[in-house]
């Protein structure tokens, strides 16, 4: 083979290997990439009962509306409230990221029992972690929704299916 030829080819095999499509390095998502960027529609709503109090209540029952939750709603009425169904008992922790107005939370053992009551600062990324891990739902109302109505830890929730676990843990 002539020194010229070898060239040629040594040039070629060398470009050829040049022209390989550069691999792309994937950026790391952060939180800010997978939470939601604006409030979603009213969910499915069922009525639940705190003593002499009865709210129709919306329904944190997906992965999707529970990381939504009242992200970014306004104008929270004294009516609104949104219960989430945790997937097992818990040490629950919710934050504010991207909520404008406080609420307030009460966090509920498996058996429908108030165990705690939180106030939630808007707009605070700090997350509010239960006392105890036996947190399997919360619910959220207008901010001093409990105390206005005078509902305190210890109350059972129910709903007309009967108490939480009926209605939404035994299938």
């Amino acid at each position: 083979m002539k020194l010229t030829n070898l060239f040629a080819l040594l040039l070629v095999a060398g470009l050829l290997a040049g022209c390989k499509k550069t691999e792309t390095v994937a950026v790391p998502r952060t939180i800010d990439d997978i939470l939601p960027k604006q409030a979603q529609p009213k969910l499915q709503t069922m009525k639940i009962y705190l003593g002499a109090e009865t709210l129709d209540t919306e329904l944190a029952l997906t992965e999707r509306e529970e990381m939504t939750g009242m992200m970014y709603r306004t104008n929270i009425q004294d009516s609104d409230s949104m219960l989430f169904v945790l997937p097992a008992p818990q040490r629950a922790s919710f934050w504010m990221k991207n909520c404008p107005e406080s609420i307030s939370c009460a966090y509920i053992s498996p058996d429908g029992v108030i165990q705690e009551i939180h106030h939630l600062e808007k707009n605070d990324a700090n997350p509010v972690l239960a006392a105890t891990d036996n947190i399997q739902f919360v619910l959220e109302t207008s901010d001093g929704w409990f105390g206005r109505h005078n509902v305190n830890p210890g109350m059972v929730i129910r709903t007309d299916k009967g108490s939480l676990a009926d209605t939404f843990l035994r299938k």
